[in-house]
């Protein structure tokens, strides 16, 4: 859980962005390892937000920049997302988005906004844009980190977790939650593969430094068994048919009219 000194600082710079934005944040939350529930004692605090402007600033013939990047300081990491940007990565069926509105970890929601935004996301969830997003996840990190003699250990987080996504979106036929742990104790029967993340989990949350160790062989054969898995799965998906665009446009009109109204 995140202390709650930080948790107020965060508030704060929170309650800055909007006023020098001359925004409001609608959902603020934890991405990232902290959310995952495998950071170690550096790990950034990834803060994700939806947040929307005043309704004239939507009334404009050239579209205007919607993203909030604010620079990394003292492991403080700050993004966010305009809500009409959010709604359309919505129609994308966009895994990180789904991914913020589960976090385990929220600083900062409108119920009402929360309420209305995340029925109607369920909606467009695709279970084959999910699976693609994190198989590629899964891939990438495993081609470039996990093949040679001596690997880098936290890497196997960033194989392992997506993963276990795609066999909770194949079991579940739902957006996968962000815990690492619950997709672990879901899914994951074989012992001899568990106890050996157990191990790795335990070295990074007590701050142990994670550099290269040998590659552990029985994780990368479950990697690859489930990797041909996957990929063989997804071509055999079918895709879904999305829901009219007028349900969203609807209800990016209603948010757009939400007053403000905030509770963690």
């Amino acid at each position: 859980m995140i202390n709650l000194n930080i948790k107020n600082q965060i508030l704060n710079k929170l309650t800055s962005i909007e006023k020098e934005f001359d925004v409001e944040i609608l959902l603020a939350v934890e991405s990232g390892s902290r959310a995952w529930g495998f950071e170690s004692l550096d790990s950034d605090y990834d803060v994700r937000f939806i947040y929307k402007h005043p309704v004239n600033w939507y009334l404009n013939i050239l579209p205007k920049r919607d993203v909030i990047e604010i620079p990394i300081v003292d492991l403080m990491d700050y993004n966010g997302w305009d809500l009409k940007k959010a709604f359309f990565l919505m129609n994308k069926s966009n895994p990180v988005l789904f991914e913020w509105l589960r976090s385990p970890i929220v600083y900062k929601k409108n119920q009402e906004f929360s309420n209305l935004f995340f029925n109607i996301s369920n909606e467009y969830f695709s279970e084959l844009s999910t699976i693609y997003h994190y198989l590629h996840m899964a891939k990438k990190n495993y081609r470039e980190f996990l093949k040679k003699d001596m690997v880098k250990a936290k890497k196997y987080f960033y194989v392992l977790r997506p993963l276990l996504a795609c066999m909770w979106v194949e079991n579940k036929r739902s957006s996968p939650p962000m815990e690492f742990e619950i997709l672990i104790n879901q899914f994951l029967d074989n012992k001899s593969v568990k106890s050996e993340i157990d191990n790795l989990l335990f070295k990074k949350r007590s701050g142990l430094e994670l550099g290269e160790i040998p590659r552990i062989d029985i994780l990368n054969s479950f990697i690859e068994n489930k990797i041909e898995y996957f990929d063989q799965l997804a071509i055999n998906y079918d895709s879904k048919t999305k829901p009219d665009a007028e349900k969203m446009n609807f209800a990016f009109q209603s948010i757009l009219n939400i007053k403000q109204s905030y509770g963690a």
